[in-house]
């Protein structure tokens, strides 16, 4: 199982319960090794699995090849959940050229260059891919344009690549989570109000973002094309 970006909040918990469930992580980390080394020797104390790390950024070829070739020795190629991200919190009134091609490069275009890696060399077995948007990508939120455009795009392309090849292609799209990009913002007590007004019971968890990516990578899951956020509600009642 790939997860580049693993070593991340969200990523740690999709990690976890990969091992769980009795497959074999293959963490791509881009920059704090220490935590990824950490994530990887917890898994191993706790499910007695060896999880390879990759240390580098899946925009460059070398390394999405690493982590094919990490999945493979590791076990038969089967899933990748890209976990990478930037929150791009830029507003569109400031933001930069540079700003919104950033924002492309690390939201689209590193996820969907190692889907199109992962897809070639998986061929024409049982594999999944989940990709992770955000509901900001599936709803409209005020002033999320430099960080929501490229994961809509995101959620567009798997529909797209769910048509064209034969192995399964899902999008999880996370809300307000406790941890990873939103984690700053939730302990900054900027989303307090939709606890108070209830518009949602509480901010999500880590591990709800595992279970929906789980449920897309069961083998021979009857799913495909869809898109599961994952927000308590949040954007449907905004």
């Amino acid at each position: 199982m790939i997860l580049p970006g693993g070593s991340g909040g969200l990523g740690a918990a999709v990690a976890e319960a990969v091992a769980k469930a009795g497959a074999i992580p293959v963490i791509g980390c881009l920059g704090n090794l220490e935590r990824a080394e950490s994530i990887g020797g917890r898994l191993s104390e706790k499910y007695e699995v060896d999880a390879p790390l990759v240390v580098g950024d899946i925009l460059d070829a070398s390394v999405r090849q690493r982590l094919i070739d990490e999945a493979q020795r590791a076990g038969e190629l089967y899933g990748l959940v890209p976990l990478v991200g930037n929150p791009a919190r830029v507003p569109i009134e400031t933001a930069t050229e540079q700003d919104l091609i950033d924002s492309m490069r690390t939201n689209f275009i590193g996820p969907v260059l190692l889907a199109r890696d992962f897809a070639a060399a998986a061929g024409d077995r049982d594999a999944s891919i989940v990709f992770i948007s955000t509901m900001q990508g599936t709803a409209v939120f005020a002033g999320s344009t430099t960080y929501a455009a490229p994961k809509a795009a995101l959620v567009h392309t798997a529909r797209i690549l769910a048509k064209q090849w034969k192995i399964r292609v899902n999008v999880v799209a996370p809300g307000v989570n406790n941890a990873g990009m939103a984690e700053q913002s939730v302990q900054s007590g900027k989303y307090d109000s939709f606890i108070e007004k209830k518009v949602i019971h509480r901010f999500g968890r880590p591990e709800d973002v595992a279970r929906a990516v789980l449920f897309f990578l069961e083998p021979d899951n009857y799913v495909t094309g869809q898109v599961l956020t994952v927000d308590g509600g949040l954007s449907s009642r905004m």
